[in-house]
């Protein structure tokens, strides 16, 4: 790989690609990754991406207004089409078509079609996958780059398989850039993804508790508090997905009520019992909405999602922090390499 690492800018493919200055994604996060942070991603020189899942057009047009505002780099709009309604997902992916977004990212399973239709209208498209078959079918539709997302991720995991395991599988197979998901907190993590092939990082976790995210404080602050271990893989919260769609979410009562039967948990057969209320919308237990700003009710109930690399994550600082810190570690991570080679 051609790294450019004056400054610490680590400027690459992927960076020309979405005319960024640092090879640093902000997860789309449903809910959390709203015009505040996506924009404040970009501002540092970043990429951020709006979380629009399952969100009206209107919501959709007025939040990439709000950024466009905020800043005048890129950025671009996250959207899943499995978990979203055909007609609905057709009017969302036509409103960031309608306003020149300037990349759209997919997620979950790979839809040629979608692909076609958002590279027609001139945009770049970014796909987050989990396998290494994914990932083949995702660059031979036309994605531009392919995000690989392994198990250690937060939020719905699509990845069977360790990062450090799946990420240089698919980087020998494929020609696209290809960016790191799933454990990233850190520029040590950054090193270690751009050792492996990868052209970048694609951080949820640490970009959940930052001041720009619409994640309620509750949630940020348990990210804030957990440590190795206290994240739970399950299909638990499954309501508002498709079945088969596991999710990694920070330990509660749902999940220690649970006890060995994580997994097998039919969308369709959960109880609605209402526990939260999101503007006038009730939330269900078991459902995959995870508290936000304007959500009240019994939170510790929700689905706080949070990748492995929470553990890494104590401090609620703001997304440019996020992306400064990232940076001097990732310099100190080189200098230490290079001092080892000198001893050597």
């Amino acid at each position: 790989m051609n790294l450019d690492t004056d400054a610490g800018s680590y400027r690459n493919e992927l960076t020309r690609l979405l005319g960024c200055q640092h090879p640093i994604i902000s997860a789309g996060m449903g809910g959390p990754a709203r015009s505040e942070l996506a924009a404040a991603v970009s501002e540092a020189g970043g990429f951020g991406l709006l979380g629009m899942v399952r969100e009206t057009p209107e919501l959709i047009e007025s939040e990439i207004a709000a950024v466009r505002a905020a800043t005048q780099r890129p950025f671009g709009v996250n959207l899943i089409p499995a978990a979203t309604e055909p007609s609905l997902f057709a009017a969302e992916l036509s409103v960031c078509i309608a306003t020149r977004v300037p990349a759209l990212c997919f997620f979950w399973d790979v839809v040629p079609e979608v692909i076609k239709q958002t590279k027609d209208a001139g945009a770049i498209v970014l796909y987050q996958v989990g396998s290494l078959e994914d990932a083949i079918a995702a660059e031979q539709a036309g994605a531009d780059a392919v995000i690989v997302q392994g198990i250690e991720a937060g939020g719905h995991v699509r990845g069977r398989a360790g990062i450090l395991t799946l990420l240089p599988e698919v980087v020998r197979h494929l020609r696209v850039p290809v960016v790191a998901s799933g454990g990233i907190a850190t520029g040590g993590g950054l090193i270690a993804a751009l050792a492996m092939g990868a052209s970048g990082v694609h951080c949820g976790t640490v970009f959940l508790t930052t001041h720009e995210s619409f994640a309620h404080d509750y949630h940020k602050q348990r990210v804030c508090e957990a440590r190795a271990g206290d994240t739970v893989y399950t299909d638990l919260f499954a309501i508002n997905w498709p079945p088969n769609s596991p999710v990694r979410v920070l330990a509660n009562s749902v999940t220690d009520e649970a006890r060995g039967q994580l997994f097998g948990h039919h969308p369709d057969q959960l109880p609605r019992e209402v526990i939260a209320n999101e503007g006038g919308r009730p939330i269900y237990r078991f459902s995959t909405d995870s508290p936000l700003r304007s959500t009240v009710g019994d939170l510790e109930k929700m689905a706080l999602f949070a990748g492995e690399s929470s553990a890494l994550v104590s401090a609620r600082t703001s997304a440019a922090e996020v992306i400064a810190r990232m940076l001097r570690e990732a310099n100190e991570a080189q200098r230490r390499i290079a001092a080892y080679g000198r001893r050597s």
